[in-house]
C-alpha cells in the first residue's frame, strides 16, 4: 500500500528500487557447481520477452496506477457513500494477505520477520499515513477525477519545500517555473468547475448544492496536500535508520493501519443495518465488493510494475512517465465518469500535464548537474606531469 498511497508523489527519479527487488529473485550458483541448460518451455521464450520489454513495463505501470484512481473513484462515488475508513481497511487487510501469501509462495524473499520494536518506531508513519489515504479518499469523493489529479500536484510543491527546511537543498529556476504552472493549472480547474456547477454542465443537482460539494472537496484536498507532504517527509527521516526495503514498508504500513483503521471506522461510522443497504445497494453490491479487493492488490500491482520499469528502462524513464501519467489519469474521469468536459477543464489538464514534464525534466536535469563535475578537479604536479607523459 506504500506505493500505492503515495499516488505518484515522486520528488525525482526513484534509486535502488529495481535493484533492491530484483536480487532476491535471482538464485546464486556455486561457481564449483556444473551448470546446465535452461529447459525452456512452449512460452518461455515470450514471457522472457515481454520480462525484458520496456514498452510493456510502462504499460503495466500506467494501467496499474490508472486502474487505481478509477476503482477507488467508483467505489466512493456512490451518492450514500460514507464508509471510507471501512474501505481503507478492507485495501490494508487484503494487502496484507497478499503480500503474505506472496512470501509463503517465495516471491518476496527479501521480506524481513515482524519485528515489534520496529512496529513501534514505524507505527507514527502509519498514523501520517492514515490522515493521507482518508482525505485522500474524501477529496475524490466531492472532486472530479480530472480536479483531483491536477491538485495532487500542489503536494510536490509543499513536499519541494519541506526538503529544502528539513534536510536542505535548494529549489533550481525551472523547478519554480514548473510550480507556478502547478497553481496556474489548479485554479483553472477551480474556475472551470465552479462555472460548470453555477451553470448545470455535468452535475445534476441545483448550483448551490454543487458549489457546497466542491468546497467540501477543496477543503479535503488542502488538508490531504499537507498530509501527503507530511506523510512523505515523515517517513523519508524515519526510513533511513530502519533499513526497510520496499516491500517491508508496503507491509508494516498495512498491518499497522489495519487496526487503527477498524477502530475508527467503528467509533466513527454508522454501522446501521439501514447505512449499510444505502452503502452497499443489492444492484451494485458485489462490483463494490470486487472493486475493494482489487483496490488492495492493486497496491501489489503498483510497486511490482514500479520495480519493474526501473529495472528495466532507468530511473529517469520512470520519472518521465509518472508526469505522463498523470494526462490519461485525468482523461479516464472524463471518460469513466460524469466529469464536465469544457474549455477550462482541458486547458487545466494540458496544463497540469506540461508542469508535471517540466518539473520532471528539472529533476533529471539537477541529478545530471550533481553526477557531472562542473570543474576540473585539482591536480597535483607529478599527477599533471604523469598525465602529459600518457598523452605524449
Amino acid at each position: 500500500m506504500a506505493n500505492k498511497r503515495n499516488e505518484d508523489i515522486e520528488l525525482g527519479p526513484v534509486e535502488g528500487r529495481g535493484s533492491t527487488d530484483k536480487d532476491p529473485f535471482l538464485a546464486r550458483r556455486s561457481s564449483s557447481q556444473p551448470t546446465r541448460p535452461q529447459q525452456v518451455g512452449p512460452f518461455g521464450g515470450y514471457f522472457d520477452k515481454v520480462d525484458h520489454s520496456p514498452g510493456a513495463s510502462i504499460l503495466a505501470y500506467c494501467l496499474s496506477s490508472i486502474s487505481m484512481t478509477v476503482v477507488n473513484k467508483y467505489v466512493v462515488s456512490g451518492s450514500e457513500w460514507n464508509l471510507n475508513f471501512f474501505y481503507l481497511a478492507v485495501q490494508s487487510l487484503v494487502c496484507t494477505a497478499a503480500i503474505l501469501i506472496c512470501k509463503q509462495l517465495g516471491m518476496f524473499q527479501n521480506l524481513a520477520p515482524f519485528d515489534s520494536t520496529k512496529a513501534k518506531k514505524w507505527f507514527p508513519i502509519s498514523l501520517l499515513l492514515v490522515g493521507m489515504i482518508y482525505t485522500s479518499t474524501k477529496a475524490l469523493q466531492f472532486l472530479s477525477v480530472p480536479v483531483y489529479t491536477i491538485f495532487k500536484n500542489l503536494t510536490i510543491i509543499v513536499i519541494a519545500y519541506g526538503e529544502v527546511l528539513w534536510f536542505g537543498g535548494s529549489v533550481t529556476p525551472m523547478a519554480l517555473l514548473s510550480f507556478g504552472l502547478m497553481v496556474f493549472s489548479s485554479v483553472i480547474a477551480a474556475w472551470a468547475d465552479i462555472q460548470a456547477a453555477v451553470n448545470g454542465v455535468g452535475h445534476t443537482a441545483e448550483a448551490t448544492e454543487a458549489i457546497s460539494t466542491l468546497n467540501a472537496g477543496y477543503a479535503w484536498m488542502g488538508m490531504n496536500v499537507f498530509c501527503t507532504a507530511a506523510y512523505v517527509l515523515g517517513m523519508r527521516k524515519v526510513i533511513k535508520k530502519m533499513n526497510f526495503k520496499d516491500y517491508d514498508t508496503m507491509f508494516y504500513n498495512n498491518l499497522l493501519t489495519i487496526p487503527v483503521l477498524i477502530v475508527f471506522s467503528l467509533l466513527f461510522e454508522d454501522w446501521s443495518n439501514d447505512n449499510l443497504i444505502k452503502n452497499f445497494p443489492v444492484e451494485t453490491r458485489n462490483s463494490l465488493f470486487i472493486g475493494m479487493i482489487y483496490s488492495g492488490l492493486a497496491a501489489i500491482f503498483i510497486s511490482y510494475c514500479s520495480a519493474w520499469c526501473i529495472r528495466i528502462t532507468s530511473s529517469t524513464t520512470y520519472s518521465m512517465v509518472g508526469a505522463l501519467n498523470k494526462l490519461p489519469i485525468a482523461v479516464s474521469g472524463l471518460i469513466f465518469f460524469d466529469a464536465p468536459v469544457t474549455f477550462g477543464s482541458v486547458t487545466a489538464i494540458f496544463v497540469g500535464f506540461v508542469s508535471g514534464l517540466v518539473f520532471a525534466w528539472s529533476k533529471t536535469r539537477q541529478k545530471v548537474t550533481q553526477i557531472l563535475p562542473t570543474a576540473q578537479p585539482t591536480m597535483s604536479a607529478s599527477a599533471a606531469s604523469n598525465r602529459d607523459a600518457a598523452n605524449a
